[in-house]
């Protein structure tokens, strides 16, 4: 499946505290609808009370609780006392792993790609929440179904972003100045020795002193690979900015956009600067899918209509096309031989060969997002309430469940 994560998603969904049925999670309030409407593929959506897990008929609310990137395992806690309740859920069959104590109190931030792991801080501050309030160190824990496995003291402003795909590292957004900060870089810490590091250049070779890059803009968007070893962030609002490479040569930097390519498994980041006008409307008219393959990154900008195909072989723009212009929030999801984009009311639909417009249809209420079904049959709408799925060629209306307080459409649940 494609796993998409919203910056602004991206992984982690905090909200509310308690727990009840299914370990932990609760029935999600809402509207009674008749006859009870069940939803054809598992979803994880976030509503105003935090993620809730959509299986048929079955809709639940798991506070304080983070996805992993592929929706087939959630891990969820509680406060206990002065300490902190932690367990796994398995979303393809709603089971759940027994409950660890961890001393103090934390909530979780992000899970390792194959769901084993989660690493959780004392602050609700998350990768894709903004700039964290400041202060000078940072704890961290790791844990798993058996427990706490790491505690560290960092020293700095970081929030965790993602782990390295053998769980021996944990990539991290450093804020600058710590105590005040207005900036960040993505650093990896080793998780045996608790120090952190800056990251390679894609040939590999370490980044040198004074090197890495500094981010001040938006990150819109978050997507993983389908092998789980890449995670690709589309940020906008950059100008000025100077990638490493720029850093090192020398050269003057000025890009308003461009996808941060992160290689959990080898450790190395690469920029696609992304050409005008991306970045230069709102962040929000932004959005970006993963071919199921893996091969091709797509990126909208609605305000100016413009889509960028990237090859993630060769890390590279291969052609912009144009497209309508649209407004509002932008959502993207790419099935196996259609991209779906969304702004306000709109769906269009593109042959994902060659990006051309097979067809638009509209919906009830403005897009909060855009879920492909696994089989390639439906296309799931967040919208006000409820989601809705439709018929990829057609755009008709398939079904509907009332989802109370939908905020946004995270992705499919369970394993594929």
């Amino acid at each position: 499946m494609t796993a998409t994560i919203s910056r602004r998603t991206v992984l982690t969904l905090l909200a509310g505290a308690g727990a009840a049925a299914l370990a932990g999670c609760e029935p999600a309030r809402g509207r009674a609808s008749a006859p009870a409407a069940g939803v054809p593929d598992p979803l994880l959506v976030q509503v105003d009370a935090g993620p809730a897990l959509l299986r048929g008929t079955d809709r639940r609310t798991i506070p304080r609780a983070v996805a992993s990137s592929d929706g087939a395992w959630i891990f969820a806690t509680a406060p206990e006392g002065p300490d902190t309740t932690c367990w796994r859920i398995d979303t393809t069959t709603g089971d759940t792993s027994a409950k660890t104590v961890l001393p103090g109190r934390w909530v979780p931030q992000v899970v390792s790609a194959e769901g084993t792991g989660v690493a959780l801080t004392t602050t609700g501050a998350t990768a894709n929440g903004g700039r964290p309030p400041g202060r000078t160190r940072t704890p961290v824990l790791v844990a798993d179904v058996g427990g706490l496995r790491q505690r560290l003291d960092l020293p700095g402003n970081v929030v965790p972003e993602a782990f390295t795909a053998d769980r021996t590292g944990l990539f991290v957004l450093e804020w600058l100045p710590a105590a005040a900060p207005d900036r960040y870089r993505v650093r990896v810490v080793d998780l045996a020795t608790g120090r952190p590091g800056p990251l390679s250049t894609r040939d590999k070779s370490p980044v040198p002193p004074g090197a890495e890059e500094e981010m001040r803009g938006d990150g819109r968007q978050a997507v993983l690979a389908p092998n789980r070893t890449v995670l690709y962030t589309l940020y906008t609002h950059q100008p000025g900015h100077r990638h490493t490479r720029d850093l090192v040569s020398g050269r003057p930097g000025n890009a308003h956009a461009f996808v941060h390519t992160l290689n959990l498994l080898e450790r190395w980041a690469y920029c696609v600067d992304l050409p005008h006008p991306f970045g230069e409307a709102a962040a929000p008219g932004h959005a970006m899918a993963i071919s199921p393959d893996g091969g091709r990154l797509l990126v909208a900008d609605v305000a100016s209509g413009t889509v960028a195909d990237i090859s993630t072989e060769e890390l590279a723009v291969r052609r912009t096309v144009p497209l309508a212009r649209g407004a509002g929030a932008a959502h993207a999801a790419a099935g196996p031989d259609r991209l779906f984009l969304a702004a306000g009311t709109t769906v269009r639909t593109l042959d994902l060969t060659r990006l051309t417009g097979t067809l638009d249809f509209p919906v009830r209420e403005p897009v909060s997002g855009l879920v492909a079904g696994r089989d390639g049959d439906r296309l799931y709408v967040g919208q006000r309430d409820s989601v809705s799925w439709h018929d990829p060629v057609t755009g008709r209306e398939l079904g509907r469940v009332a989802v109370p307080g939908l905020v946004g459409v995270h992705g499919l649940a369970g394993s594929a």
